[in-house]
């Protein structure tokens, strides 16, 4: 009877299908905006530097967002379990909002970072929390007609937002400031949205929080990302900085892994990773976000300094992908639907990433418009077959109790990923552009003072440069970027790998009674069966220290973690016996329940 009710409880709100769009609307904006904010900076930076000053501080604009939406996205999973979806999800929006606002009002370099940086820790959790929503509200089988939306959304935001900034910075009545208050309205509905439609039953969770893993998880995620950051242009690779943060990197590290073993809830619990399918879709998702943001951040760098494209006209030529992204997504999610079957999806996916990032390593200063948009598309087929299927698949394969961590864990080593793919391709990039102009000037005879090298402003300052100059510096970005598309190659194919190895779980279906299902409980076997498992959960929070064969019985419910048999019982009484008799009991007086809050429980 346990086990029963148990699986009835987490199926106490059908959601239709309007209900789910409803809700999904209000996620979506959410995330484009959020999205559209951490791109938008990118065709309009060499403005805002010059007005702010802060040459030095350049990359910093940019990576700050992205280190603290990586360090904060397995907090938020966690909190949410705590506190509540739809309040972790407003507080994210408001926490954007707000930073968003601050942003545009940056008189100096300075404020500008630390505004980015807070509004990273918002996109970190719009991120997390729109994903553990819709695993909330959809079941695994149907979730996959709606995946795609939300992976169209994702490659959406990635166009509009250097288009956008392009078209911001080109208007003169407007300038950049408005690169982040345009986001804010957008913030605003959604927070509406979402606080009109969403409507997710209250359960009474355990309200520790896991201080000690919070700080090593984000103290060692935060090491490696200055250390990938400022390592080759800050300071050298080999020299005490880089030491040192990989060392306070592996150190907190380690102290994650004590801190999660001996938390009483952990933010990424240690069973986590005795799944194997969540160990190969955090692979596969770190590899897939090496290589997608590896490729969509130094893309506008070909188009706009090797092609001579304005930042408008390099965002309107990335249209090819996202309206590939979108239809791969979408097409991929209903037939996920229809059939149940998931695996070849991501597998295809990450084989074609690889295709597309070499196709785009053979592109040169005279490529032709066509070739380029042939050559994004396959990128963007590869990535909407792959990126929200891997996370279907994490949250298929994991207990409905870790569908927050599940979710927000790959979301995590999918921005861990983006992170390192573009502080490492960024240093690719710059020693090979340094190595090619060196070695092009030699051969060519010329020598320029103070440096072996030009020195390169913006994408329209470079194209006013004297042959043979201009054609020695579009040559050089040319192989450099070449190199880096090509390193994109390998990191794919091991995604690939990754994706080929998981084990293709049957989906689970919507909640409803299967044809041969055995006749639904009366009203009065719900009381009985609500009241009895009450029972139970007050004798086991109010057994001393003694044993009997009830602790036994319950304990044996929860997995082995090293805790004792009386603090795994209490566990589950609070967790799982509780939270059934009150579905239970609501069930069968759905009008009166408040007697479930009241008069039955203690």
């Amino acid at each position: 009877m346990v086990a029963q009710a148990h699986a009835a409880a987490p199926t106490k709100r059908h959601y239709t299908h309007r209900e789910i769009l409803e809700v999904m609307s209000g996620l979506m904006l959410a995330m484009l905006t959020s999205m559209i904010s951490t791109s938008v900076v990118g065709t309009a930076l060499p403005t805002i530097v010059g007005e702010l000053g802060g040459q030095d501080q350049y990359s910093w604009v940019a990576s700050a967002t992205m280190l603290t939406m990586t360090v904060s996205t397995p907090l938020w999973g966690k909190l949410s379990d705590l506190f509540g979806r739809k309040l972790l999800f407003q507080t994210a929006l408001g926490l954007f909002v707000a930073a968003s606002l601050v942003a545009g009002l940056s008189q100096d370099i300075g404020q500008l970072i630390a505004a980015r940086a807070v509004q990273g820790l918002g996109v970190g959790g719009l991120s997390a929390l729109s994903q553990v929503i819709l695993g909330d509200i959809v079941s695994p089988r149907e979730r996959g007609r709606y995946s795609g939306y939300m992976g169209a959304v994702f490659g959406i935001s990635t166009v509009a937002g250097p288009l956008l900034g392009g078209f911001i910075v080109d208007t003169d009545w407007l300038g950049w400031r408005w690169c982040f208050y345009v986001v804010v309205p957008f913030a605003v509905i959604s927070f509406a949205v979402i606080q009109r439609v969403l409507k997710l039953p209250a359960v009474k969770r355990n309200t520790s929080v896991d201080v000690f893993g919070a700080t090593t998880i984000t103290a060692s995620a935060t090491a490696l990302m200055l250390l990938l950051t400022l390592g080759g242009q800050e300071f050298e690779w080999n020299s005490f900085w880089t030491y040192f943060l990989a060392a306070i990197s592996l150190l907190m590290l380690a102290l994650a892994v004590l801190a999660e073993r001996i938390a009483r809830n952990p933010i990424l619990p240690p069973r986590l990773f005795r799944n194997r399918t969540f160990v190969l879709t955090s692979a596969a998702s770190l590899f897939v976000g090496m290589a997608m943001f590896g490729a969509m951040i130094y893309l506008p760098q070909y188009l706009q300094i090797v092609k001579g494209m304005s930042p408008t006209n390099s965002g309107l030529m990335t249209l090819p992908m996202v309206v590939a992204l979108f239809l791969a997504g979408v097409v991929s999610g209903k037939i996920v639907t229809q059939t149940g079957k998931w695996k070849i999806f991501p597998v295809a996916g990450l084989l074609i990433v690889a295709v597309g990032l070499f196709l785009l390593s053979r592109l040169h200063v005279d490529s032709s418009g066509w070739l380029i948009g042939f050559d994004v598309a396959v990128l963007g087929i590869g990535l909407g077959l792959s990126m929200q299927m891997l996370i279907l698949a994490a949250q298929n394969g994991s207990e409905l109790r870790d569908m927050a961590a599940t979710t927000s864990g790959v979301s995590f080593f999918r921005s861990l990923g983006g992170a390192m793919g573009v502080s490492a391709f960024g240093a690719i990039l710059t020693n090979r552009l340094k190595d090619e102009m060196a070695t092009m000037l030699a051969e060519a005879g010329i020598r320029l003072p103070g440096g072996s090298s030009p020195k390169l402003g913006s994408p329209a300052e470079i194209q006013k440069l004297a042959e043979p100059i201009k054609h020695i510096v579009l040559e050089s970005f040319t192989r450099g970027l070449e190199t880096v598309f090509l390193v994109g190659v390998p990191i794919a194919l091991i995604g690939f790998v990754a994706a080929l190895f998981l084990k293709e779980l049957p989906l689970r279906a919507a909640a409803g009674p299967a044809p041969d299902a055995p006749k639904p409980l009366s009203k009065d076997d719900l009381v009985l069966a609500g009241l009895l498992l009450e029972l139970v959960a007050q004798r086991v929070e109010r057994a001393g220290g003694e044993g009997s064969a009830l602790l036994s019985a319950v304990a044996r419910m929860a997995p082995p973690d090293g805790r004792s048999e009386r603090e795994r019982a209490r566990t589950v009484a609070q967790t799982v016996l509780r939270p059934t008799s009150r579905a239970l009991l609501a069930q069968a007086a759905p009008a009166q329940q408040h007697l479930v809050s009241g008069g039955v429980t203690r």
